[in-house]
């Protein structure tokens, strides 16, 4: 009969903290694949200086390829090389640079051949197959479709952010050490601009 009062007060006890932790976890799993791309390609766009192509979407190379002596027009020889490095699609341009030295060009790609010796420097751009499809959406290239996950996204970093304030009581909850880290949180951004904005 003792236990009576105290379990009354257990059942009369708010359900909200529980079913706040449940939903705060659950969407933080389904969180995690949107944070490590953003994340990752936030880190990647803020230092794009830092990159030695200077795109962290792309790295450069030079390749040379021998495909022996090189004879026709330099329409000809560009049909030849492109065939023969297995290149799908027209050029961008075509010409001669001097007697024997022909460029192909390509959106992202130059080939240098030199028709006497048949030797094709190969230069360009190719992706970094992960950072240039996070770089894609995190810029929103994929316009009115993906701006809708995004905006979804934010709206669940909102809700994140603002559910973990209220999960843990007491004094290291929102009442104590964690209005303080709210308050280091809010501050960071705010001194910045403060010594840092025009």
């Amino acid at each position: 009969m003792a236990d009576a009062p105290a379990d009354e007060k257990r059942k009369r006890r708010p359900l909200l903290r529980p079913w706040l932790r449940a939903i705060h976890r659950d969407a933080g799993y389904v969180a995690v694949g949107l944070t490590l791309i953003y994340a990752l390609s936030g880190l990647a766009v803020n230092h794009v200086a830092d990159w030695t192509d200077g795109d962290p979407s792309f790295k450069s190379y030079s390749r040379t390829h021998q495909l022996g002596p090189l004879a026709g027009d330099p329409d000809a020889v560009a049909r030849t090389v492109t065939e023969r490095l297995g290149i799908k699609g027209p050029p961008r341009e075509v010409f001669a640079r001097g007697e024997g030295e022909i460029e192909i060009s390509f959106d992202k790609r130059s080939l240098h051949v030199d028709t006497r010796t048949g030797a094709v420097v190969d230069e360009g751009q190719e992706p970094r197959l992960f950072l240039r499809f996070a770089n894609w959406l995190h810029l929103n290239r994929g316009k009115k479709a993906w701006t809708y996950i995004a905006d979804a996204y934010a709206a669940a970093l909102l809700f994140l952010a603002t559910s973990g304030m209220f999960m843990i009581p007491g004094r290291k909850g929102l009442l104590g050490r964690g209005a303080i880290l709210v308050g280091i949180g809010i501050a960071i951004p705010i001194a910045y601009l403060h010594f840092a904005a025009p």
